[in-house]
């Protein structure tokens, strides 16, 4: 296959190959386990054997609706504020000098569809590009640092501006960490498979309306940038996320501002990485 699509159904990790799932612990004889984080903690072994697998007949056709989180217990997630020139430039703010860091607590961790229920009137989208990270990484350098990422999915990071704002100045982690706040998958694709994994089209839609487009190409701070500045205060393990911010769109800079509803419909695509869909609630 061309590079690695993993996902996880009914909590049991499986290669993605075309149309059809196969699933690792029995396709690998038990060499490699049914749950994710533990092929995730051993990734560079199962990326080698997995180059040589491909579906059977008798494997099942994958839904990909059906997928749960591909990382469902993150051992931390780091999320980049500002990340993108357009999106500052909307914001009417200045291009940071280096990157703005904070945490989304693994918790709000959910699968690429279902439903998100929101916690105020002012619930924001932002389509993001989520880096998995696949070996251990502590003070790699900038050139080093893509050897010690799995691969990518879609994320959203879902924000309560109400709880964001509520203060000055203001906190991010917990109105980024409501429950089901942090969508990703809908696999996570090794970046063999994509043309440029430094210029991949995302977008955000909201009841089919595209509120978001852009590349991330216009990132300020690249993902070998961010992995070598986090890596250098912490280090990173095998199944950690960095959601690495998000382009212009969101509805907290538009005039009028504009905020989700219950009963819409949040679509969002990473090109090459696949599409995610969620219907907002009330709480």
């Amino acid at each position: 296959m061309a590079g690695i699509r993993f996902g996880v159904f009914q909590t049991r990790a499986v290669l993605i190959d075309d149309t059809q799932m196969i699933d690792i612990e029995t396709r690998s004889g038990g060499r490699f386990p049914s749950g994710p984080m533990g092929v995730l903690a051993v990734w560079d072994d199962f990326v080698g054997w997995a180059r040589g697998i491909t579906a059977n007949a008798d494997d099942p056709v994958v839904d990909l609706a059906a997928l749960d989180a591909p990382v469902p217990a993150p051992h931390a997630i780091f999320g980049i504020g500002l990340n993108y020139r357009d999106h500052a430039a909307e914001a009417g703010l200045d291009i940071p000098k280096r990157p703005m860091v904070f945490t989304k607590f693994p918790s709000c961790i959910t699968g690429p569809s279902g439903e998100i229920a929101l916690t105020s009137n002012r619930c924001d989208w932002e389509v993001e590009l989520v880096v998995v990270i696949g070996k251990r990484a502590h003070k790699v350098s900038v050139d080093t640092a893509m050897d010690h990422v799995a691969g990518f999915c879609a994320g959203q990071d879902i924000s309560d501006r109400r709880q964001q704002f509520a203060d000055k100045p203001p906190q991010f982690s917990l109105g980024k960490s409501a429950a089901g706040f942090g969508p990703i998958g809908p696999v996570i694709v090794t970046l063999d498979a994509l043309p440029d994994p430094h210029d991949i089209a995302l977008h955000c839609a909201i009841d089919g309306e595209l509120v978001q487009s852009s590349r991330t190409s216009d990132m300020i701070f690249s993902v070998p940038e961010l992995i070598a500045y986090l890596s250098d205060w912490v280090t990173l393990e095998p199944g950690d996320l960095i959601f690495t911010g998000t382009p212009s769109g969101v509805g907290s800079v538009r005039t009028p501002r504009r905020y989700l509803q219950a009963g819409e419909t949040i679509t969002t695509q990473i090109d090459g990485i696949g599409t995610m869909e969620h219907t907002c609630t009330e709480a």
